[in-house]
């Protein structure tokens, strides 16, 4: 009796998992997507190191690094400084929660009010 009831239930199994595996209804049919690509151009570079050479001008094309300004390394120089006091307040436990957020909005806002004046009064010296 036993062994007859565990053959129906593993059998009912089996047909309920091949049953499930069928496909019902028609899939979507999706049709392959084209894609174009361009290229830029190729532009051979001869030699090795800083003297090579480009042989359609004096240097390759989209060749725009420049040095910044001074005003700009000024800028990036006190936006440093501010993120390395602003880490520190941020990291600080000794102060209540509400302090540090106090510290930290004071802290910004002295950053912004420095890059502004550096800003307005760089043009005057």
């Amino acid at each position: 009796m036993k062994k007859s009831l565990i053959v129906m239930v593993v059998s009912l199994l089996l047909v309920g998992s091949v049953s499930a595996q069928h496909i019902r209804g028609g899939g979507h049919y999706y049709p392959p997507r084209t894609r174009v690509i361009v290229s830029g151009g190729f532009y051979p570079y001869y030699g090795l190191g800083l003297g090579g050479f480009y042989p359609y001008g004096l240097y390759p094309p989209n060749y725009a690094y420049s040095r910044p300004s001074k005003m700009t390394m000024q800028i990036e120089d006190i936006k440093n400084d501010y993120a390395d006091k602003i880490w520190s307040v941020k990291h600080d436990k000794s102060l209540p929660r509400k302090e540090r957020k106090a510290k930290v909005h004071e802290l910004k806002a002295e950053r912004d009010n420095e890059i502004n004046d550096l800003k307005r009064n760089y043009y005057k010296y």
